[in-house]
């Protein structure tokens, strides 16, 4: 099967940075769905496991994780999907990825494609939503289904116009909460508003007080996208004592947590691999929550936030949609359809 992947990590523009290759087709084990792949989208860690480094590798690595495609076969202990079912999912960042004709994947993280989208449209959303929905539901804690209390609260998104932030405040909306989202340009500006942000601010200055010109003294919540060491100190003033703070951005820099001692926050990572790096015992809530992003979608609350699609999927393709999020002021997901 073609494959696309690398022996030697390189910059982008190098044309060994990502090249072609030719592989055996895998077989499924016991709890794999293998799939025929239509469409992958490019992630941020994509670029970062990509990155120069002095690491070389004796076999191609297949990097990509977001993917939408077609069952072909499923192992012998699988339940949820059959042959033929269209499913969408982000994968493990412990096995071979989604560049690649066909692609391995526990089915306990799958989801059932939406059936109001295309097949890029569905894999621009895995990564990013899974993203979205540990960190707000499960991180911060928010019911989803309490809008009487929630409509009562306030969230602030750090990075709003990005991948995760792009899903992060539909999820928000629909949860009821009055969402803040950063964005610093015009177009981003205009796209976290047409999601649904009910303030933008920038996140190049300080939170607090441009949330005061909108009347707003504090947030219950913060989901933090970008660059945590920046906005450490914002955030802790711009928290409400007992507030929640979650990341999904590593820090560089020791972080003095002592920033959010004296209101008492919590503070909690995000990364959306954890259950299924650690093969945790609720590792199927990935299935259940792709499942319901996908009512969610198909009933009109939730659109897909893909902005560039570019076909076929090819190294020099994958090259170019890598140079793309590279930058680091994507609008939305680029999505890769078709080998």
């Amino acid at each position: 099967m073609k494959a696309i992947g690398l022996y030697r990590y390189l910059p982008i523009e190098h044309k060994e940075s990502l090249v072609e290759v030719n592989l055996e087709k895998p077989v499924p084990s016991e709890n794999d769905l293998l799939v025929k792949i239509m469409a992958v989208s490019i992630n941020p860690v994509d670029v970062k496991v990509r990155s120069p480094k002095e690491k070389q590798e004796t076999a191609p690595k297949i990097l990509g994780w977001d993917a939408c495609g077609v069952v072909e076969a499923v192992g012998s202990n699988c339940t949820l999907f059959k042959p033929g079912d269209e499913v969408y999912y982000s994968g493990s960042i412990t096995k071979p990825g989604t560049y690649s004709e066909y692609h391995l994947v526990d089915e306990k993280i799958a989801g059932k494609k939406p059936q109001s989208l295309s097949y890029a449209e569905a894999a621009a959303l895995p990564l990013t939503a899974i993203t979205a929905w540990e960190g707000l539901f499960d991180r911060l804690q928010i019911d989803l289904n309490n809008k009487k209390e929630n409509g009562k609260k306030s969230i602030l998104i750090i990075g709003g116009a990005g991948g995760v932030g792009s899903i992060a405040i539909q999820l928000a909306k629909i949860a009821g909460l009055t969402v803040i989202a950063t964005a610093s340009r015009d177009e981003s500006k205009k796209w976290v508003k047409e999601l649904g942000a009910d303030y933008v601010i920038n996140h190049h200055l300080s939170f607090l007080p441009q949330m005061k010109e909108f009347g707003i003294d504090h947030v219950d919540y913060i989901f933090c996208l970008n660059n945590t060491d920046q906005h450490w100190e914002s955030m802790g003033e711009a928290i409400v004592p007992q507030g929640k703070i979650c990341s999904i951005v590593e820090n560089s820099d020791p972080l003095d947590l002592n920033v959010l001692k004296s209101k008492s926050i919590t503070f909690v990572w995000e990364f959306m691999f954890t259950r299924s790096m650690y093969h945790t015992p609720d590792m199927v809530k990935q299935h259940e929550l792709l499942t319901k992003l996908s009512q969610l979608i198909d009933e009109g609350k939730v659109r897909t936030t893909l902005k560039e699609c570019i076909s076929p999927i090819n190294a020099e393709n994958l090259r170019k949609a890598h140079a793309m999020v590279e930058k680091g002021n994507m609008i939305g997901k680029v999505v890769l359809e078709g080998f």
